[in-house]
């Protein structure tokens, strides 16, 4: 029984239900949302428009960045801006213009992200209800990693997990997308706890997911192709040389995927495409290869992106288009495109499924 001289404590940073406001804290006291987690997934990002001062915009933030070009400044960015920038927004732009998605104004990628985010966060929610946000952000362009930062710690969340949405790490995608997060988080005055989420390469459902897609787009065509290419993004060999672990995860990936769907040695050719610059890249370019598979009579191929979780404009308008051309210039008869992952139902168990496990101890 309790007289009315006993006191009952409460932990000092208890807030009332609903309210926002601190049991301790005077009336002056700025009112504190109750604690949540975030889950921030990270793309590599879109011009807002395929115009030129858009594409411009763009392509500088791309291209200035020290991870994707790491030539000295002096030397690179006059460069860039003089010679490179005055050119490039014009002819990418004309590339994006054939890809956009003219109906809601905006690129695919950024389309399949909405799509994606809208449908983690439902599955996450099912599970966890409200205590944990879903949300997104681009390393370039819109949406910031700092706007999305910025409005998950306003929403109150003390903890976050930063997801870069690359199966495969690299400098160039990963670590620059981490870079961001940390270089915001900087700037910060209450820092969240935080997390990062690994690369998924070799994950049972990344790999599930892409035996599925294939499968799929395999039991529409009237003929079997004679060779899958497995087209990853490229970077320069001496990247690999440098310690980066990128080649070797495809490498991987696409070892997994032929044991998943049971395929023989010599079935899956891995690849990469995109190469920029003077320097050597990863070998052997998917352009050229596809037209040496013509060449040596394999007429008929498909090929897939492992390294891209949303079709972009290195999928739908260099894979569909570039190198659709060079296999069919060589001789190629049937050029089988198989889609990203994107907000395929396999994929997206895929990555709630390392999401959850991600925030193992965070979650009651």
């Amino acid at each position: 029984m309790f007289d009315a001289k006993t006191r009952i404590e409460t932990p000092a940073n208890f807030v009332f239900p609903g309210t926002g406001r601190l049991t301790h804290a005077p009336a002056t006291h700025p009112s504190m949302p109750q604690a949540k987690i975030g889950v921030l997934l990270a793309n590599l990002g879109t011009p807002d428009n395929y115009d030129y001062w858009s594409m411009r915009r763009y392509l500088n933030e791309f291209l200035s960045d020290k991870r994707v070009v790491d030539y000295s400044t002096w030397i690179w960015q006059p460069l860039l801006q003089f010679i490179i920038l005055s050119k490039r927004p014009f002819s990418s732009g004309a590339n994006y213009k054939l890809i956009w998605n003219h109906e809601k104004n905006e690129s695919p990628l950024l389309t399949i992200t909405k799509d994606q985010t809208r449908k983690i966060a439902e599955t996450i929610k099912l599970t966890h209800g409200n205590s944990v946000i879903v949300d997104f952000c681009m390393r370039y362009g819109n949406p910031s990693t700092e706007s999305k930062v910025r409005a998950m710690i306003k929403a109150g969340c003390e903890k976050i997990l930063f997801f870069p949405l690359y199966p495969h790490y690299a400098g160039a995608t990963s670590g620059t997308a981490n870079d961001q997060f940390f270089r915001v988080l900087m700037k910060e005055k209450r820092q969240p706890a935080i997390r990062t989420v690994a690369e998924y390469f070799d994950h049972p459902l990344y790999i599930e997911a892409l035996a599925q897609s294939v499968e799929t787009t395999y039991a529409t065509l009237p003929q079997k192709p004679d060779i899958l290419v497995a087209s990853y993004h490229g970077m320069p060999q001496r990247y690999l040389m440098e310690g980066d672990p990128y080649h070797c995860q495809c490498q991987k990936t696409s070892r997994l995927l032929r044991e998943r769907l049971g395929w023989k040695k010599n079935t899956i050719d891995t690849t990469f495409q995109s190469v920029f610059g003077p320097e050597k890249w990863l070998k052997p370019y998917t352009v050229e290869h596809v037209a040496e598979l013509a060449e040596q009579g394999k007429k008929r191929i498909a090929i897939i992106a492992p390294a891209f979780s949303s079709d972009c404009i290195e999928t739908l308008e260099e894979i569909n288009g570039e190198i659709r051309e060079a296999f069919e210039h060589a001789g190629g008869k049937s050029f089988t495109y198989i889609p990203c992952l994107n907000d395929n139902d396999s994929h997206i168990t895929a990555l709630s499924t390392i999401i959850t496990e991600n925030l193992a101890g965070w979650l009651r």
